[in-house]
């Protein structure tokens, strides 16, 4: 698969964080894991942090650190009720997104094959 558009990436990063936290809490690595696994391999751990910080900010995320047997502590994030109302508006807004450029791109597509302009008729300035 090809690398995303970093910014596209950037513009969804908000949706694609609350909805792996829809189904239950996890770590920061954890969730870039899942991301990973549905086919964001480029995604980088430096975007999934300051992602999670800016949500947490919003109070859309609450965190709690868990003692782990193998190294640090992790910080393990879930949403919040207000983070749970933002995932169901920004889910609506990425549908409404989705269906206009669906149809715009559509327009273009058929309209590229059925109006295409005439090909310009190349003159040598002679006349005949």
């Amino acid at each position: 698969m090809p690398p995303h558009d970093p910014q596209m990436l950037k513009g969804v990063l908000g949706l694609l964080l609350l909805s792996m936290l829809s189904t239950g809490e996890n770590y920061g690595y954890g969730i870039v894991t899942q991301l990973r696994a549905v086919g964001f391999d480029d995604l980088a751990e430096g975007t999934v942090y300051p992602g999670l910080t800016r949500l947490e900010a919003a109070g859309l995320l609450e965190s709690h650190l868990v003692r782990s047997d193998s190294g640090p502590a992790r910080k393990y994030y879930r949403l919040t009720s207000a983070g749970r109302a933002e995932l169901t508006l920004r889910r609506a807004a990425w549908d409404g997104l989705v269906a206009s450029v669906e149809t715009a791109t559509s327009d273009l597509t058929s309209d590229a094959t059925t109006h295409a302009a005439p090909a310009a008729e190349h003159t040598t300035g002679d006349p005949a």
